[in-house]
């Protein structure tokens, strides 16, 4: 797969370049564009943004669960050292992870331990040309000063990261296995917890448990602010008496438990939803319908939903879901007129053969491959018997 991001003059001579070098080599390929208005600023993370976005719905279109890419040594001793630099937590400075898993998709970055110089070399002794990106040395940006600079022990950031990593896989195990033994996540977007277990886990383990809930539950990119989510970890060990919200979550006792499910007044998201084009709406729900439909949309159900049920759905019994979640359920919208809210059970009858799914897949699922560096071990995990890796 090839991006052109569209950001230099030459850039669509030189996917087409590459192109050529892969047809030579019968190597099939593709060209994905970057369309539309650029930012003034923070361009490389919003070409980093597009280009994921671009190559992950390809490969979702396509049915592709693995997406391989091209992050060597120097790039992790690079990432280690920019997080060192803003001061990162032990995970951060972990680096990137051999395998990464994504809503509907798996991020493989399988030349992690493959120095720059060796993969040049590779090229070289193949006759193999190869592009620069001019961009890549431009001293506006941090990633190219530390290239321009006085250089990296890449061997010595790589083995850090490693052992980081290494830290961090047992972690994520250790959480894995917990959320297992205490937490309850429904397909409707939320999750109980037993209180009194959190507040008995290790600190480490209940840290990560709630941050990664809130990540997913929330519909996130990143974790809350540590100092937020520490204060949180102490009123629910302390007993929680009311609710909280953080990170686009309201986090409340209910009966015997913890309830965490998405802040109603957080999401903003209204969604067409088209016949054959499945949309992932607020980040949590993989919706998709089929057949001959006409306009609608996907909102949240919200107050103004939630009072028109009734009305809407006067025959048909709703299945019980706290309170508190309703509001955050992805409903169908035609106009204004309310025709379905999947999670409880409700649909109109127009729609009954229409095939409408609404399943909770989140962009950051709650738990998913432990982190590591090392592709073999990582990797291997992935594989069936017969399949190689090459």
């Amino acid at each position: 797969m090839i991006v052109d991001h569209g950001l230099r003059p030459s850039a669509a001579a030189e996917a087409r370049q590459v192109g050529e070098w892969l047809r030579a080599r019968r190597i099939a390929h593709r060209i994905l564009t970057w369309d539309g208005p650029k930012p003034a600023t923070g361009i490389q993370e919003a070409a980093r943004d597009a280009r994921y976005a671009l190559l992950g719905a390809w490969c979702r279109a396509q049915r592709v669960l693995h997406l391989l890419l091209a992050h060597h040594l120097d790039d992790q001793a690079e990432t280690v050292a920019l997080r060192a630099a803003r001061h990162s937590g032990a995970d951060g400075l972990a680096g990137m992870a051999a395998v990464r898993e994504l809503e509907g998709l798996r991020l493989l970055r399988p030349l992690l331990s493959v120095p720059k110089a060796r993969l040049r070399a590779t090229l070289t002794a193949m006759g193999q040309p190869w592009l620069e990106d001019p961009s890549n040395l431009a001293p506006s940006f941090a990633r190219s000063r530390l290239r321009l600079g006085a250089g990296l022990d890449s061997e010595h950031l790589a083995t850090q990261a490693a052992a980081h990593a290494k830290e961090r896989a047992a972690r994520d195990e250790q959480s894995a296995a917990w959320l297992v033994r205490h937490a309850r996540i429904d397909p409707a977007g939320f999750v109980m917890l037993a209180p009194v277990a959190l507040a008995a886990a290790p600190l480490e383990i209940g840290r990560r448990v709630l941050q990664q809930i809130l990540i997913s539950i929330g519909g996130n990119r990143y974790p809350p602010r540590q100092a937020r989510l520490a204060r949180l970890l102490e009123q629910i060990g302390g007993g929680l008496m009311s609710g909280r919200t953080l990170a686009g979550c309201r986090i409340l006792p209910w009966r015997d438990a913890l309830l965490i499910c998405r802040e109603p007044r957080a999401i903003v998201e209204v969604t067409p939803l088209l016949s054959g084009a499945p949309v992932l709406w607020d980040n949590r729900f993989r919706i998709e319908i089929a057949g001959d439909v006409p306009a609608l949309e996907v909102r949240a159900l919200a107050r103004t939903g939630a009072r028109r049920l009734d009305a809407a759905f006067a025959s048909a019994p709703a299945r019980c879901l706290p309170g508190p979640v309703r509001p955050g359920l992805p409903s169908v919208w035609r106009a204004e007129e309310l025709v379905a809210v999947p999670h409880l059970g409700l649909l109109q009858p127009r729609l009954a053969g229409a095939g409408l799914a609404a399943r909770f897949e989140p962009a950051s699922p709650i738990a998913g491959a432990p982190f590591h560096t090392d592709r073999t071990a990582a990797l291997t995990t992935l594989l069936r018997r017969g399949d190689c890796l090459c």
